[in-house]
């Protein structure tokens, strides 16, 4: 019989999931390799309310946080990196933001393999400013040379480590939950009906487009309403801007953060369109649950997305194209089919099983000793040059 693993996953703010994409993937991993045997173990941070010490068969470890922007994420996994140093308990750790790479030194320290999930091209986010944007670049850096091995959700992330460090990916993307019979009971609570609004779910953050998406649905004729889902948690000054701007049209409701679970599948499985504006990450999680739930997606035209949803969904990069997306949608009897297609592709190709086989099968091979340091080190490598927001809007 093969050895099960003690396997710790770092760098979220743990199970069960509230908040993201990876929290979502930490727990759909998590349990599933509990379910085959293995010992895992989820850092968490410490967040009002009950703590508990195990989910889904994962124990739960909680730790505290410095809550500011630029710190919060890196405190809470310095913690982390040194809790699992005391114990030496752990056979493997999976961690997850490339922010996180400079603890990857105390954990080899320790003799423990270390995969790092780099999640998206975050020195691009418009929210960083110049340090923090040098800050990402060096972690990246970092993380290249001292992981055993690097985890990318999606082909153009993998393309950008290769091309830009030399480096080999594990593309891991996510699952997405199937919705095969969606439930409406709920959407009473809201005033909403099925296949009555579109909806938009989304961190208030420039890359995310949330302001373009209001100011094409504005200049459509929709008639039915906006619904928008999100915050702007570091971005205060972008999300007023983005309320103030859409305070004129009844038709806009700003719902703020919806962390009730079911409410959100039932918002995504009974939407007439989902509109996704995500730019700069890789395999989004909204965007897998929208399909998974069988809404019709409007996208923001850039490589990523297109990798997830191909050609079933729409595209696009402006006000304008959005409002006629919209309108020749709302015109368009047969729309809801789309849906339905995207809902197959999400089916047949982002399964949590498989996606757990991936990690599973790599977290054996670098506990076995495998590891990219010999291919990374040689590479000479290159900053990528920064462009502003309106460059990549052009």
């Amino acid at each position: 019989m093969t050895q099960p693993l003690r396997i710790a996953m770092v760098g979220t703010r743990g199970v069960p999931a509230a908040y993201g994409g990876f929290e979502t993937a930490v727990e759909e991993i998590g349990a599933r390799l509990v379910d085959r045997g293995h010992a895992v173990t989820v850092y968490c941070r410490n967040a009002s309310g009950e703590k508990r010490e195990a989910w889904r068969g994962m124990d739960l470890v909680h730790l505290p946080a410095l809550h500011l922007k630029a710190a919060e994420t890196l405190s809470h996994t310095a913690l982390s990196a040194s809790h699992i140093a005391l114990t030496r308990n752990t056979d493997v750790a999976f961690v997850f933001n490339a922010a996180n790479s400079p603890l990857l030194p105390l954990l080899r320290a320790c003799g423990i393999p270390t995969a790092l999930h780099v999640d998206g091209l975050e020195w691009m986010r418009d929210k960083w400013s110049g340090t923090g944007r040098s800050y990402y670049r060096f972690a990246e850096r970092f993380g290249v040379r001292n992981a055993d091995a690097l985890i990318a959700d999606a082909q153009g992330i993998a393309d950008y480590y290769l091309g830009q460090y030399g480096a080999p990916t594990e593309l891991l993307t996510y699952g997405a939950q199937i919705v095969d019979v969606a439930a409406s009971d709920r959407l009473a609570e809201l005033g909403l009906e099925p296949n009555g609004y579109h909806l938009v779910v989304a961190r208030f953050e420039p890359e995310n487009h949330v302001d373009i998406i209001v100011r094409g649905y504005q200049r459509s004729s929709s008639k039915l309403p906006l619904i928008v889902v999100g915050s702007a948690p570091y971005a205060h000054r972008h999300g007023e801007q983005i309320t103030e701007a859409a305070a004129g049209d009844p038709r806009i409701r700003f719902l703020g953060g919806l962390w009730d679970q079911q409410l959100l599948d039932q918002l995504y499985s009974n939407a007439y369109s989902y509109l996704h504006g995500h730019s700069v990450g890789g395999t989004n999680p909204s965007l897998l649950r929208a399909m998974g739930g069988a809404a019709p997606v409007l996208a923001w035209d850039v490589g990523f997305n297109r990798e997830v949803a191909g050609t079933e969904a729409g595209y696009f990069a402006t006000p304008a194209q959005l409002s006629t997306l919209l309108e020749n949608a709302e015109a368009d009897g047969a729309f809801g089919e789309r849906g339905e297609h995207l809902r197959e592709r999400a089916r047949n190709t982002y399964d949590w099983d498989d996606v757990a086989d991936g990690y599973e099968d790599l977290g054996r091979r670098i506990f076995a000793g495998e590891t990219i340091h010999a291919r990374a080190a040689g590479h000479r490598i290159t900053i990528p040059r920064t462009r502003t927001r309106e460059q990549r809007l052009t």
